[in-house]
This record gives structure tokens, sequence and C-alpha cells, in this order.
């Protein structure tokens, strides 16, 4: 099987496309592209770098990019410098590591504009019942008829009643 370096290089040369055309519609450096081509991953920093250039250029050349990863997966893991770094600690996540990591995840303008939803849609049944209620609580609905009763209790004296006017 051809390394990422020779597929790369013969994708380029079968569509016979100098590197410098290929860097410019890249925006990635020529030399880089260069060190692709050649398999030295020295010249980069670290793997992430790499892992994008090749997916950036796979893409240009129109190749298999999953099978270019792979492939390239591979090859760094054979190397010192670019295999992956062991774990930071032997634990296992727990639930608070699990919890954080889904909290980082979270999209809160998409929370937000659904928590506006929910107090909007609850401010119009709140709104409905409440008029509801209102219409409904007529306070001579349930009056029944009465008998005027005085509070003042009625001693002897009577005032009297004005003379009729003439």
């Amino acid at each position: 099987m051809a390394t990422v370096a020779e597929q790369l290089r013969t994708a380029r040369e079968a569509r016979n496309l100098p590197v410098e055309q290929a860097a410019e519609s890249l925006k990635i450096r020529t030399d880089h592209l260069r060190a692709l081509e050649e398999g030295n991953y020295d010249v980069f920093s670290a793997p992430v770098y790499i892992r994008g250039f090749v997916r950036t250029y796979a893409t240009l050349l129109k190749l298999d990019v999953p099978g270019v990863m792979a492939t390239l997966a591979q090859e760094l893991g054979q190397t010192s410098n670019f295999a992956e770094p062991p774990p930071l600690t032997d634990q296992s996540r727990n639930t608070l590591d699990v919890f954080m990591l889904q909290l980082s995840q979270f999209s809160w303008r998409k929370a937000s504009l659904g928590i506006g939803v929910l107090v909007l849609v609850g401010l119009l049944v709140w709104g409905t019942l409440a008029w509801r209620n209102h219409l409904n609580n007529d306070p001579l609905r349930n009056l029944k008829p009465g008998v005027y009763q005085s509070t003042q209790s009625v001693s002897g004296d009577v005032l009297p009643l004005p003379a009729p006017r003439r």
C-alpha cells in the first residue's frame, strides 16, 4: 500500500498541478506541502497540523479522504514524535466529567431561544386562564335576595320627619 506522501505526490502529478499553485489555492506554505509529499513530518510542531493539511490537500486532489486519513493515522502511530500521547491519568471518567463535557458542548444560543419560547407559551396559558377566571368571577352572580338590617342599635329617640312641602 502506498504511503500518504506517495498518494499525495502521484495525485498532484496526475493532475499536472504545480506545488506552488496547490499551496496558493490551499493557503498553505509551499515548504509544508513539499514536506507532506516527502513524508517529512518533523517540520510540523503537532500532529493536528499534519492531519489538517493532509485532509485539506487530499480534498483538493479529490482523493479518498477517509482512506488517506486512516493511512495517515497508521503512519503517525508508528512514529515516536507524533503518536497519540497516553492519557494523563489511569482513572476512568466519573459522572462529573461526563456532565461537564456535555455542558461544554451545550448550545446556549439554541437553549435561550427554546427557553424564550417556553416562557412565551407559559405567559399565554397563564393569561388565558386569568381571563377565564376573571369572566367567571362575577361578584353579583351568587347574590341572593336579602333584607336590610341596620347595624346601629335603635334607642328610644327617633328624629322627627321633616314637614312636607306645599
